[in-house]
């Protein structure tokens, strides 16, 4: 663990790794460590990327003040500004070469943060998005572990305005990331819908992407990000080295 500006992170800089490429890692409402995920972490590794993951509790990634993360600076402005200046000073690594990887709470806050900042973030991967996060504030009472949301209701007050601030209202015609990449399973009750709906909307709209909306493997959580963070990953590492060859 590291300290970045007063909040822990996980570093990973694996021996021999990829030079001029680093990654950044967003976790879900559950806040599993990247450690504990092993196929993300085994997949990081055998790529050779050098990742940061912050820790920011139930904080979906939002540019709102948090209480339970800090009482000064958002958590999506912490990832902004203070990680991605961690990882220029203990990687030598900046944007635009630095990608997002999320999963569930933490994929949406990927593709809603690459959306809000493409020039800083124009690759990013979102395994399992938890996209449509204001249907979890709706229907609190009526899914498993729901208190796992109950702090929607004081970021938000009501799901309309939490509705507005999902990753698929942040989506610019004009202005979008470069590379991005999603995967959901079908059997994800909860959150597959959203990330048709996305596919969907960037479909209409002509904005490149790929989506991998038709892998079954266990629905959501663990065994599907696992399954799935090996293509998570290349995808990252391919799309940063076409970001590289672009600046050359």
């Amino acid at each position: 663990m590291i300290d970045v500006a007063g909040h822990a992170c996980e570093c990973y800089d694996p021996p021999g790794a990829a030079p001029g490429v680093a990654m950044i890692y967003l976790h879900g409402v559950r806040e599993r460590r990247l450690r504990e995920s092993t196929g993300l972490r085994d997949a990081i590794e055998t790529a050779g990327l050098r990742a940061i993951a912050p820790r920011a509790g139930r904080s979906w990634w939002l540019d709102r003040i948090i209480p339970e993360f800090d009482h000064r600076i958002t958590p999506e402005r912490f990832v902004v500004e203070d990680v991605v200046a961690e990882v220029e000073r203990r990687f030598g690594v900046k944007p635009p070469q630095i990608g997002l990887l999320g999963t569930s709470m933490g994929g949406q806050g990927a593709l809603r943060l690459s959306y809000r900042h493409p020039a800083v973030f124009p690759v990013a991967a979102a395994i399992a998005p938890a996209i449509d996060f204001h249907t979890a504030l709706r229907d609190i009472h009526k899914i498993p572990d729901g208190d796992l949301f109950a702090n929607l209701y004081p970021i938000f007050g009501d799901v309309e305005r939490a509705r507005q601030d999902t990753a698929i209202l942040h989506v610019h015609p004009l202005n979008w990331p470069r590379h991005q990449w999603f995967a959901s399973d079908p059997e994800d009750w909860q959150w597959h819908d959203g990330a048709q709906r996305l596919h969907g909307k960037l479909v209409a709209l002509g904005i490149p992407h790929t989506a991998v909306l038709d892998v079954r493997a266990g629905g959501h959580g663990p065994a599907f990000y696992d399954s799935i963070a090996p293509d998570a990953v290349r995808f990252i590492l391919d799309a940063l080295e076409a970001e590289s060859r672009r600046l050359a």
